[in-house]
């Protein structure tokens, strides 16, 4: 049986744009795939992967199953293996997973030339924070600051910072910033901060990628002034690319072909 069959799963999923992204670029690639959504919990997540067939080429993941994804996969990529956490799965008899995330953040902001910076602040300590900690470090960070609600949290992140070679210290929201080449806000959509924080952290923050873009602007966003700023839909549209390279090729790094118009019809698809 041919495996044609994809599909994004989360809880929620229906806010998902990834079926119009990967249909525009199966389209482009002149691919009959299917590709659907689905709501699935983290505590059905293990079931509902038992019940595909061999028509299942592969899943999308979103919160809360990247972690689930992690422990079902066979073997793991190199960027999933940092963070624990697989936001793409290669189906077949041994599961390969994937985190695109990393090279997505990495990807909307070559986009617009910040591909070389030195300090960078992260917001949040949550599941995103460990990808935009990997790919502060494949930006050339050579030190990582991260703010969030509960320092505490982000224990793992400065475990995974010595693996990587790029030292992390931790403080709060409200501390006081200091000045940054880049920050990469991963806090969850809608956050607000205190206006204070909010105005300092733009002012050092040099430019933004927010993980957020719906609703936008993000509060933070909005509050950047002439800096460059860049929305979370740059991170979906190319970590949707090196999926489908995935699906394709079976490789992140293999470059479809026609890719230029793959990317472009994503993007009008946005």
């Amino acid at each position: 049986m041919t495996r044609t069959r994809l599909a994004v799963w989360g809880d929620p999923i229906a806010h998902s744009r990834s079926p119009q992204l990967h249909a525009a670029a199966y389209r482009v690639l002149g691919l009959d795939w299917e590709y659907g959504r689905r709501q699935v919990s983290a505590p059905d997540f293990v079931a509902a992967l038992g019940d595909l067939d061999d028509s299942w080429r592969g899943l999308s993941l979103t919160m809360p199953l990247k972690e689930e994804a992690f422990r079902a996969s066979a073997t793991v990529d190199r960027h999933a293996e940092l963070t624990g956490a697989v936001n793409t799965l290669l189906l077949g008899d041994a599961p390969a997973g994937f985190n695109t995330d990393v090279g997505g953040i990495v990807d909307a902001l070559a986009e617009v030339e910040v591909s070389d910076v030195g300090s960078v602040r992260i917001l949040g300590a949550g599941a995103t924070a460990a990808s935009a900690l990997v790919a502060a470090s494949e930006l050339g960070a050579t030190h990582v600051e991260v703010r969030a609600r509960r320092p505490e949290r982000a224990a793992g992140l400065r475990a995974l910072g010595a693996r990587i070679g790029v030292p992390v210290s931790v403080g709060s929201l409200d501390e006081h910033a200091t000045r940054v080449d880049l920050t990469l806000a991963t806090l969850p959509s809608g956050t607000i901060l205190p206006t204070d924080s909010a105005e300092a952290l733009a002012e050092n923050g040099g430019a933004l990628f927010d993980a957020a873009y719906s609703p936008w602007p993000s509060a933070l966003a909005a509050r950047w002034g002439d800096g460059t700023v860049v929305s979370g839909l740059g991170m979906l549209l190319h970590q949707a690319v090196r999926q489908i390279r995935i699906f394709h090729h079976g490789d992140p790094a293999t470059v479809l072909s026609d890719e230029d118009a793959v990317v472009s019809a994503m993007r009008a698809a946005l």
